[in-house]
């Protein structure tokens, strides 16, 4: 396989020849399935493990390879396999929080250029929903692109569309409709040999059948929806790296049920800059935005220049991201006196006579 079409950079390379001396080879995660790999090398594809000193390692889920990692191998070409020895640094990486009650990040896609937020123009289009993705995506290194998808089904797309604009600023947005072609020449664009796009979306929004028309043929399974509630069938069940023909590579993923906030701090002030270019004018550097004289919130809401909702849907999600933060806190002060205690037991075995 051809490495700079998978997104191989010169940094990359410089990184590897310093770092890593012998037989290792490099190679991208294709695949993860129950802790075994898939990986994309110049020698074709390796089903490979992570060593037990990385396993030991660990301290998190984020220490494992994710798809669309480039790590370090020990390869058994013979066998068609080999051993993952490193992760190399990610240069962007699309996360969320694990469903459940578990805090922890789950990494979605690694090492993505461009992340395609794919939203059904028909009963799936939800705005909120929308927010919560772009603000994932801006805080994940990438850039995020919306695709309105089923354009065909639709019969007020300039409708959805504007109000999709109100809280996408500054975002491309593309309408699209793979069953009749629509739109999509424009999408190639960014699948350019050596660009990394990740799908990311609810079930049966299209993502798979965007897949098949970036690749030329079926690659992935399509479902059709159901009609009554127009949700999908998971026709994706696991995150995939798809190497598009004469392009560059697709990260194709689950519909996702939730999507659960993970660390976003600059990713709330971009996806919300027009709210917090009002708060600035406030004229209390601590207002509340409540009651107080000279607000340029209330002000702002009173005289339709905000949306109400939009400012609502900001602080739920400013009240979220405290709350993980606090959670986050104790569960790192947990793993350190996990980790301290585990070190001191090692310690006291080692100097058993």
């Amino acid at each position: 396989m051809d490495l700079q079409q998978l997104g191989w950079t010169t940094e990359l390379e410089e990184r590897f020849s310093i770092e890593y001396e012998g037989d290792y080879i490099v190679g991208r995660v294709a695949l993860e399935h129950k802790r075994m790999y898939r990986v994309f090398t110049a020698y074709g594809e390796l089903l490979a493990e992570v060593t037990g000193k990385l396993r030991h390692e660990a301290a998190t889920r984020n220490d494992f390879p994710a798809v669309g990692d480039w790590v370090v191998l020990a390869p058994r070409l013979q066998e068609g396999k080999a051993t993952i020895v490193a992760i190399l640094p990610r240069k962007s990486k699309f996360s969320r929080k694990m469903a459940g009650v578990t805090t922890e990040e789950q990494i979605v896609a690694a090492n993505i250029d461009t992340v395609f937020l794919v939203n059904a123009l028909t009963l799936d289009l939800n705005v909120r929903r929308i927010e919560r993705y772009l603000l994932l995506a801006w805080e994940s290194g990438a850039n995020p692109v919306i695709i309105l998808s089923k354009a065909d089904l639709c019969p007020n797309v300039e409708e959805k569309v504007q109000a999709v604009e109100a809280v996408a600023l500054g975002v491309p947005i593309h309408v699209i409709s793979a069953e009749q072609n629509q739109g999509i020449e424009h999408l190639k664009t960014y699948v350019e040999p050596g660009q990394s796009v990740a799908l990311l979306g609810s079930s049966g929004v299209g993502k798979s059948t965007l897949v098949n028309v970036l690749f030329g043929e079926e690659k992935q399974a399509v479902k059709q929806v159901r009609e009554d509630d127009d949700k999908g069938r998971h026709t994706t069940t696991h995150r995939e790296l798809v190497v598009i023909k004469n392009g560059g590579v697709v990260i194709d993923t689950p519909g996702m049920r939730e999507l659960q906030l993970w660390e976003a701090d600059s990713g709330i002030s971009q996806s919300f800059q027009d709210i917090e270019q009002f708060i600035v004018q406030c004229r209390f550097s601590d207002c509340r935005h409540e009651h107080e004289p000279g607000c340029a919130v209330i002000a702002a809401i009173e005289s339709g220049e905000l949306e109400q909702q939009r400012y609502f849907s900001y602080l739920k999600l400013q009240r979220e991201l405290a709350y993980l933060a606090r959670k986050e806190d104790k569960r790192a002060e947990l793993a350190a006196k996990k980790k301290w205690k585990k070190m001191t037991g090692d310690r006291t075995r080692l100097n058993r006579p």
